[in-house]
């Protein structure tokens, strides 16, 4: 919770919070459902899910008062439109610069179900988190017609970089492990040297 109200106030928009269970930053256990639906915070509370079902995905917004939910995994356009319906929702797609994917082709169906979406970097085994960016040129040069994150790789030395990046619908950058001390603790000194320097 500490590290919530110290992001609420920096004025950062989103705090992402992993309801993965197979995943080291996993917060089930880690805050109680109550201190969190009660707080009194202006950030936006994310909940991450990867392949959840509907029902799950919902109890946990219910539960610990969340704001948005990110889908993280393969959710179908089905199950985004379900979730969306309910509460404002962000879609994640992985990019993979080998692939002959093109990213318009790949959010086709997700157009009218989801808020905003997340690009991410591909991994070999399809998951993600590993610390390398993809080639943002594809996400430059596409015709997303949606607010937007950067995600993937992005470290406290690439505020340039993203400070470059232009597209009419870039929303904002989603910030990763690279950042913290520890799975899921963000050293707030090296976020703080990371804002300074995209002003």
């Amino acid at each position: 919770m500490k590290q919530l109200q110290q992001l609420d106030g920096l004025e950062i928009a989103f705090a992402g919070m992993v309801f993965y269970k197979k995943s080291l930053r996993y917060v089930g256990d880690k805050i109680l459902k109550e201190e969190l639906s009660d707080a009194d915070l202006d950030i936006k509370k994310v909940g991450i899910f990867v392949n959840a079902e509907f029902d799950e995905i919902m109890e946990t917004v219910e539960d610990y008062g969340l704001d948005v939910v990110q889908l993280h995994g393969d959710e179908t356009p089905h199950l985004c439109e379900l979730v969306s319906n309910e509460i404002e929702t962000i879609k994640t797609f992985r990019v993979d610069d080998k692939s002959d994917t093109l990213i318009d082709y790949m959010l086709k169906d997700y157009d009218e179900v989801c808020d905003y979406y997340l690009f991410d970097t591909a991994q070999k085994n399809g998951s993600n988190g590993n610390g390398k960016k993809f080639n943002w040129k594809e996400i430059a040069e596409s015709k997303i017609e949606k607010p937007f994150f950067l995600s993937g790789g992005i470290g406290p030395e690439d505020a340039l970089l993203v400070k470059k990046f232009r597209h009419p619908d870039y929303y904002g950058v989603d910030i990763n492990h690279l950042f913290e001390k520890e799975p899921g603790i963000i050293d707030m000194a090296m976020l703080l040297q990371f804002m300074h320097s995209l002003k």
